[in-house]
């Protein structure tokens, strides 16, 4: 924490007003991460976590109450004690909450969050018409009512817009979803219009590797050195070094759907729109593993929610789907890890996220094929947030904002 904070301040350029309003936000981000981190968590514990004064803490801890960020939490003390009692404080979530909207192809995933990303209400709805406008227009819709029907007297701080393909942060809009057919889509500017709240658009990956930073399982490791895959209907990564999500030029960094993965021994190498075979993302995605079953006899149609409940009954041609698929990713992971060897390495897959041995399928193949991974065990983990991945990710963008800049949040009224 205390090196975070320093390269925080040792970036802020400018006059004495900037630099001053810059070490502040910096100041109260790094209290407002420690107490999410150990709160309940004595200030003066805070202080020494963070290598700032305990005037420091003090100042930033009661600016974060004044906006319904942090809050005490008084302790009963066992026996009396000489001294002013230490009082901890602690997130506060009951003031605030953010919403999230996930879009995938054939459906969308509204969600609700509290302040340490712990789910309050979720919904899914299937696509009545994919277009990008008829979409956008039905969740605006939908998220208002959700909104009014959940937020209990909370505060929305904004919506996230979480989807998989090539998303410009910047403008808030999705530049290329190319299984939805959508090009240069303005979302951010469209639900703002609708919600009249701060909306803010990003991929997936680069959600999901945020929230596992944020609120993850995996948070120590994954906050410095990580590369996060997300296997669905879309394939995309991202990369984080030196704790700082890549974006790269216009913010199109992590499309991995082409790396060559090849056959499998039941699931053949399929026909990529680029005109190749064997590119990942024709290779392994939910509809190829549907088009399998149902070719095969397995299924009457080709619907990924059937393969998926077959694993959940233990079918064994449905287990034994998961397992190629599971081997077909680990190829996938050797050629990132080799090339950009992170600490960690976190998969999102429908088949661990239910059956966590399948795990042992991908680094068996990482073993094979890899060759900086030590030991793939350690250096691969599953998804910290199970079937719950889609929601997580499109709630987490704001809640990343709130932890980053706590003192530019202007929550709207409650309830709206």
């Amino acid at each position: 924490m205390q090196a975070l904070l320093r390269a925080a301040v040792e970036h802020i350029d400018g006059g004495d007003q900037l630099a001053g309003d810059n070490r502040r936000t910096a100041t109260a981000a790094a209290v407002l991460r420690t107490i999410l981190d150990h709160g309940p968590v004595a200030r003066s514990t805070v202080a020494r976590l963070t290598g700032l004064s305990a005037a420091a803490v003090s100042r930033q801890s009661t600016e974060l109450a004044e906006l319904g960020l942090v809050r005490e939490r008084p302790v009963r003390r066992p026996r009396p004690a000489i001294g002013r009692p230490h009082v901890p404080v602690d997130i506060d979530t009951r003031s605030h909450l953010v919403g999230g909207i996930h879009i995938a192809v054939r459906h969308t995933t509204l969600v609700l969050m509290d302040l340490r990303g712990r789910v309050l209400a979720e919904q899914r709805t299937p696509h009545r018409d994919p277009a990008a406008a008829a979409v956008l227009a039905d969740v605006g819709d939908r998220m208002a009512a959700f909104l009014d029907e959940h937020t209990c007297g909370r505060r929305p701080l904004g919506v996230g817009v979480a989807t998989g393909g090539w998303i410009d942060p910047g403008r808030g809009v999705i530049v290329r979803h190319t299984q939805l057919d959508w090009r240069d889509v303005p979302a951010q500017g469209v639900l703002e219009d609708r919600l009249g709240l701060p909306v803010r658009v990003e991929s997936h990956s680069r959600a999901l590797a945020r929230a596992e930073q944020l609120i993850g399982s995996h948070h120590t490791r994954a906050r410095t050195s990580m590369v996060h895959l997300f296997v669905g209907n879309v394939v995309d990564a991202a990369i984080v070094t030196g704790g700082t999500v890549h974006h790269g030029p216009r913010s199109a960094a992590g499309d991995v759907s082409h790396l060559p993965v090849g056959s499998g021994r039941t699931l053949p190498g399929g026909l990529c729109r680029c005109g190749r075979t064997g590119c990942f993302q024709a290779t392994v995605t939910e509809q190829a593993l549907a088009d399998h079953a149902a070719s095969a006899g397995l299924l009457a149609e080709a619907r990924f929610p059937d393969v998926v409940a077959a694993l959940e009954a233990d079918e064994p041609w449905a287990v034994a789907l998961f397992r190629e698929r599971a081997r077909l990713v680990g190829r996938a992971v050797a050629l990132l890890l080799d090339v950009i060897n992170p600490e960690i390495l976190v998969v999102a897959e429908a088949g661990i996220a239910r059956r966590p041995e399948l795990l042992d399928e991908l680094h068996a193949e990482v073993a094979d094929r890899a060759h900086v991974a030590a030991d793939p065990r350690r250096s691969i983990v599953s998804s910290s947030f199970g079937t719950r991945t889609l929601g997580v990710a499109a709630g987490s963008i704001v809640l990343h904002e709130a932890y980053a800049r706590p003192l530019e949040l202007r929550p709207s009224p409650a309830g709206t």
